[in-house]
């Protein structure tokens, strides 16, 4: 067999993640595992008691491949009202796995052998895979850092376009580093990607959970973005049910029908009872996301006031469910060292931020903790964290 087409070497750097390593070290040593985002809050009761009546109900078979009608139509309608955004149902919305399934789908749709994808770097590592299962390449977009904040580097990103480059692939608000792409910011990625052609793949899952006031925008909203914009999103983090694994494709016909033909071959269609619940539920979406930004606000002041005590300079977290800390005044330039260490050191489980990072450059002693847990899980961590420092 010729060794590049081998089953080895098509999977040749996609091995066990960072985040199966700390979980079983957080399983194995029993720390407080802020690692992975994995919510410990509640989810709507009126979500799971619509779920178990569907699912007694009987349905339980696949539902159509493009979603279920209803749930297509109850995403259409939030985008409206969010956004101002129209979208038709029919054809222009299609349901998925989850937004894991959405992103390889249109990375698959979008991408042939050769191309480039943006990104901004740090990244969410389902990114450079599902680029690579394209034949693609992920190019880095560093986000500078300015005091306590990462922003955007127009300047870099104009530089990381080439021939190449295919695909925009934004993510906001932002995993790992819980930044907001302000209003400016996007207004100069717009630019960009209608100077060069490029089609933007973006990544809303934190589109409810933003804090201190501030306001996700999508960027299919700016003028002439609609048309060359897909938009993702889900169930799991609004409603934390991120084991439903229930998302969702928004776009111009042409660019959600060319995800559908490669969706169909991955899952083909999934989550039948779920489907038919969010469906009532998203309609009162915003009661129940108030609620749930005040846990996670508080949950994060907490997890903030703690690192800082603790000697961990922690970075501003405008969204979703994570911070960044700086962890050099512990004596370590490695993030990768100091989370295999820390569950015996203190106690508690974080992921490196070098497990995100596209450049080989990018700063090594950042760390990722993660808030979206019962806020006793929070205190405790902060203590063991405080005792080690």
């Amino acid at each position: 067999m010729n060794k590049e087409w081998s089953p080895a070497a098509r999977v040749q750097g996609l091995g066990t993640s960072v985040f199966t390593e700390m979980t079983e070290l957080a399983r194995r040593t029993g720390a407080v595992n802020l690692g992975q985002g994995v919510p410990e809050l509640g989810a709507p009761p009126g979500l799971l008691k619509d779920v178990s009546a569907a699912v007694l109900a009987g349905s339980n078979q696949y539902p159509p491949a493009v979603g279920f009608p209803a749930l297509r139509e109850a995403v259409a309608a939030h985008q409206f009202r969010r956004y101002g955004l129209e979208y038709d149902p029919q054809d222009e919305v299609l349901v998925t796995t989850g937004a894991t399934e959405a992103l390889a789908s249109a990375l698959l749709a979008l991408c042939d052998p050769g191309d480039e994808v943006l990104a901004f770097d740090p990244c969410y590592d389902a990114y450079p895979a599902g680029a690579r299962f394209a034949g693609a390449r992920v190019v880095g977009v560093p986000l500078a850092e300015d005091g306590d904040a990462f922003v955007l580097d127009a300047a870099a990103l104009r530089a990381a376009v080439t021939p190449r480059t295919r695909v925009l692939l934004l993510n906001t608000p932002h995993n790992p580093t819980g930044k907001v792409f302000a209003a400016r910011e996007l207004a100069e990625i717009a630019a960009v990607c209608r100077e060069h052609g490029l089609t933007v793949v973006t990544d809303e899952v934190y589109e409810h959970l933003v804090y201190d006031g501030l306001q996700h925008a999508t960027i299919a909203a700016l003028e002439g973005m609609r048309e060359r914009t897909l938009t993702i999103s889900s169930a799991g983090k609004t409603f934390n049910v991120t084991g439903w694994k229930v998302g969702w494709v928004c776009g111009p016909a042409e660019l959600v029908r060319a995800v559908g033909a490669a969706k169909q071959f991955l899952t083909y269609a999934s989550g039948t009872p779920y489907q038919e619940a969010l469906a009532r539920m998203l309609d009162g979406v915003e009661e129940w996301a108030a609620e749930l930004r005040s846990t996670l606000q508080r949950n994060r002041d907490l997890l903030s006031r703690g690192l800082a005590s603790a000697g961990l300079r922690p970075y501003r977290a405008e969204a979703g469910y994570f911070l960044q800390a700086d962890i050099r005044a512990w004596g370590y330039a490695d993030g990768v060292r100091f989370c295999r260490e820390l569950p015996s050191r203190a106690g508690v489980v974080a992921i490196p931020t070098a497990a995100f990072n596209l450049r080989p450059d990018a700063p090594p002693y950042l760390v990722r903790f993660s808030f979206c847990k019962r806020e006793e899980s929070v205190i405790s961590a902060v203590e063991k964290l405080l005792n080690a420092a």
